[in-house]
């Protein structure tokens, strides 16, 4: 009931008598009262006026499973939403529910991580008014293929914000979202493996959505969506048209097992395409071109006599030239 009241609050531009939602919904006045008194204690600011009603003037910035859904247009993928306030690590939590039988496309979705971890083990500092959230899948595809599921979700994210804000993206490889040469996200896959085959495969994303001040040492190359549109965005539209996007390009991998149906569009948004940029390797430092990507998701690169070879991710780290891209 509650729900339907705020749904109904959601559609009128002007106040709702207490009557009309009595009729609508065939309750009493004290249900009326309690379920209104139920959504201003999660946050809602709803004015109560006599002889007039109810009007809706704010909602609270949570993403949690009610805000996601109303922009979720998936067959599967998030049918199973956990959202808690707070906790360790959303990729932490959706590993816990991925040996304990949680279904495909269960997503974990928090306002803030106190244990969040980026690549190779690095902290992700996890301030609330972003996104943080892990997808829980069971692909049937060899342990090889898992990686590439990390390009798919930032080819998924890069169309995701297009499509919600407006703001041209671009992707630094393998899964780097950017904007004005400034980093948007970051993800992180994890697999579960036995011999040949995955158990499960969790893809966490932290995208840096309405955060407006970053620590001295990364303002260089972080931002945030917020800071590169101007205007604070709507995380939980953002994170439903993800998901939405995301299923669509999944499936597409899964068809192919690589990605061969998805390599034009990925090569499309490659922020380095056709620039050199430095291969760095251990304490190694190479410049070479940036072709593209291959089906298999290895960035290829050419030397200055024609020579290509392909980059494999996690094995290098590629930096532009005078700085991250």
């Amino acid at each position: 009931m509650k729900d339907k009241i705020l749904e109904l609050l959601k559609e009128s531009a002007d106040y709702v008598s207490g009557q009309d939602i009595c009729n609508r919904f065939g309750v009493s006045r004290t249900a009326v009262w309690k379920n209104i008194k139920a959504l201003k204690e999660e946050g809602y600011q709803i004015d109560s006026v006599n002889n007039k009603g109810y009007k809706l003037l704010a909602e609270p910035d949570v993403i949690d499973e009610m805000r996601i859904r109303e922009f979720l247009h998936t067959k599967w993928l998030g049918q199973n939403i956990i959202y808690e306030e707070e906790m360790d690590s959303s990729n932490i939590q959706a590993k816990r529910l991925g040996e304990h039988d949680a279904p495909n496309g269960t997503v974990v979705v928090t306002e803030k991580q106190t244990a969040g971890r980026g690549r190779r083990g690095r902290t992700w500092v996890s301030p609330k008014g972003n996104c943080y959230f892990s997808i829980l899948l069971r692909p049937e595809v060899l342990v090889d293929r898992a990686s590439i599921i990390t390009l798919v979700s930032a080819l998924a994210l890069a169309k995701a914000i297009k499509e919600v804000t407006d703001l041209d993206t671009m992707i630094k490889w393998p899964n780097d979202v950017i904007a004005n040469g400034k980093k948007l996200c970051g993800i992180l896959t994890e697999s579960s493996t036995d011999l040949e085959y995955i158990n499960y495969v969790v893809v966490g994303i932290g995208i840096n959505t309405n955060q407006t001040e970053f620590p001295e040492e990364i303002t260089d190359m972080a931002s945030s969506i917020r800071l590169e549109c101007g205007e604070k965005i709507n995380r939980g539209k953002l994170l439903g048209t993800f998901l939405t996007l995301f299923e669509q390009y999944y499936e597409r991998f899964l068809e192919t097992e690589d990605m061969s149906t998805l390599e034009e569009e990925y090569n499309g948004l490659l922020v380095n395409r056709g620039k050199e940029v430095k291969i760095i390797e251990k304490e190694k430092e190479r410049v070479l071109k940036a072709i593209g990507i291959d089906k298999k998701g290895g960035l290829v690169v050419e030397d200055e006599k024609g020579n290509r070879e392909t980059i494999i991710s996690g094995e290098v780290s590629v930096r532009g030239l005078y700085g991250y891209v």
